[in-house]
Order: structure tokens, then C-alpha cells, then sequence
């Protein structure tokens, strides 16, 4: 066994989407990996920061693997892929903190292409330039699991700081862990004037350049 490396453990094949959450990855991780502590994992996520570090992937986990093996997996997994990206984000002139707070509320609020999603960083990067409220929806479902359609007023009228409509400036930490053209785009945005985005039930992008215009779009596509 010690010779060949043989040692009855099946690797586990895992994928983490675009998107996923540490709470996510608990979720998908813990019925099947009976040594990784989901607790242990989430403490150890707020304690370092590493929201938004854990890249989403395929992985072989074995049987055996702790949350912190999974922890500095998908983190080296993170450099190894940002690495190529160095050069463009230090072009970009952003910390590479703001880039990954900033790349999870691109993808929730873009449609999926990369077009759409250098359209809303533009957006998104006009109104932080402008030192305008984000007014964003995405930063909801980290903190309360409610999306667009189940936010209400009162939901939007808590005081927490990852609530957009209230905090000027981008949320506290990342609220997901983005894909690589999430990423690039925050580091590539759009250049554009317009400072309101909104989207349809079937993705459908629409954007505006004062709120009148976003008053307009809310009227004809909010509910297609």
C-alpha cells in the first residue's frame, strides 16, 4: 500500500458553481465528506476573509479531507487563477479586496454573458465613482436569503451593512466566490454613462442613464 500509494480512498468529484457561497459549500460538501466540519469551515472563512477566495471549480476530494484541506485547496486554486489576471488588475488601479467584493454583485445582477457583465461593472463602478448608493439587490441573499423578487421594504430599510440601498460604497466582504469572468469583468468594465441597470424574469438586460429613464424600464420590463 505505502509503495504503490494505495490506500482503499475513492476520490470524491465535487463541482462548486460560479456563484456558491461558504453557507453554499457547506451545503454541498458535508453529506458526503464525513470529517469536514461545516461549523469549523465557516468560522474559519469570517476569521480570514477568504469569502470570495475559494474558487469555484471541479475538485477530487478524498474521504478524508477536513474543512481546512478544502479551505487551502480552492484558496491556492484562487491564486493559481488570479495570477494571470496580476497585471491586468494592478492596470486597473482597485485593491484586489474591492475587485472581489465587487465581482460576486457583477455576477448575481449581469445576465451571464461577459458582455452584460462589463456593462454592469461599468454601472456598478460609475456609481461608486460618484460616491452614489450601489442599490443593489445581490448583497441581500448573503445576509437575509432573499432575492429581487422576495425583498421587501422593510428588507430594504434594515440597517445592516451589506444593505446597498443605505451604505454607500461596496458591502463589508464579498457575498459569493465569482467565476474568472466575473472577475475580469470588474477589472474590464464598460465605458458607459449610464448609472441604472435592471434586468427581467428571463434575463433581459435593460439600462438607463437617469433614474426617470430606470423608472420608465421598471414599468415595462419588471414583471416580463
Amino acid at each position: 500500500m505505502l509503495h504503490r500509494g494505495e490506500f482503499g480512498l475513492i476520490p470524491l468529484r465535487v463541482t462548486i458553481p460560479e456563484g456558491t457561497s461558504s453557507y453554499e459549500i457547506v451545503k454541498i460538501l458535508e453529506p458526503d465528506l464525513p470529517l469536514f466540519d461545516g461549523e469549523e469551515f465557516l468560522a474559519e472563512i469570517k476569521k480570514g476573509n477568504f469569502e470570495g477566495y475559494l474558487f469555484p471549480d471541479t475538485y477530487f476530494f478524498m474521504p478524508n479531507t477536513k474543512s481546512s484541506d478544502v479551505i487551502l485547496m480552492m484558496r491556492e486554486n484562487f491564486a493559481r487563477q488570479i495570477n494571470r489576471y496580476e497585471a491586468d488588475i494592478l492596470k486597473f488601479q482597485k485593491p484586489l479586496s474591492e475587485v472581489i467584493i465587487m465581482a460576486p454583485i457583477i455576477e448575481d445582477e449581469a445576465n451571464g454573458s461577459l458582455e452584460a457583465k462589463r456593462m454592469v461593472s461599468g454601472i456598478l463602478w460609475n456609481r461608486i465613482r460618484k460616491n452614489i448608493l450601489l442599490q443593489v439587490d445581490a448583497p441581500f441573499q448573503y445576509y437575509n436569503g432573499k432575492n429581487s423578487y422576495t425583498l421587501t421594504k422593510d428588507d430594504l430599510a434594515q440597517g445592516h451593512p451589506y444593505n446597498t440601498y443605505l451604505n454607500k460604497g461596496l458591502p463589508p466582504t464579498a457575498i459569493t466566490n465569482p467565476g474568472i469572468d466575473s472577475i475580469r469583468a470588474a477589472i474590464t468594465p464598460t465605458p458607459t454613462s449610464y448609472l441604472y441597470l435592471l434586468s427581467d424574469k428571463r434575463g433581459n438586460m435593460y439600462y438607463a442613464e437617469n433614474f426617470e429613464g430606470h423608472k420608465k424600464n421598471r414599468e415595462l420590463y419588471l414583471h416580463n
